[in-house]
């Protein structure tokens, strides 16, 4: 279950119009602290990303499955979450408990500055020129805008 603030800081998101994908970071942010924290762990950065949209799908962030690229259990999991969204179902204590014991036997390290810039550097080296370009773009112009202010 996602904390009160989390939800507030994505609700906020989307009545500011804010996309998606936006809104649903307070949650992988929400997930990458609790790692930190050593509530739990995971394999890698990409998992507690993975975490993270899982509970913003959900909260109802209406958060599109991953592409074809995407395996199909993947995608299949994403529309399952998206579905649940609003419901409160709980899995069976035996298989929470098994769950967040699996989680707590995996490293804390996934969610180091350095991992989760690792896993930026690879996705972005996914992604077409044209797309690095035009966010680099976008970068520069919001650093110019905080500078002015």
């Amino acid at each position: 279950m996602p904390e009160k603030k989390t939800i507030a800081k994505a609700r906020t998101a989307k009545r500011q119009g804010k996309s998606p994908s936006t809104q649903a970071g307070a949650f992988v942010h929400e997930e990458i602290e609790h790692i930190r924290e050593g509530k739990h762990g995971a394999r890698s950065a990409k998992q507690a990303i993975a975490i993270g949209l899982s509970k913003a799908r959900r909260a109802g962030v209406k958060l599109p499955p991953p592409p074809k690229s995407a395996s199909k259990r993947t995608r299949q999991g994403a529309k399952r979450d998206s579905a649940r969204a609003g419901k409160a179902t709980h899995p069976s204590p035996s298989r929470s408990r098994a769950a967040k014991q699996a989680l707590a036997d995996e490293p804390r390290s996934s969610a180091s500055t350095a991992a989760l810039s690792r896993q930026a550097r690879a996705a972005a080296k996914r992604r077409p020129a044209r797309a690095r370009k035009a966010a680099a773009r976008k970068a520069a112009r919001t650093r110019a805008r905080h500078e002015e202010s």
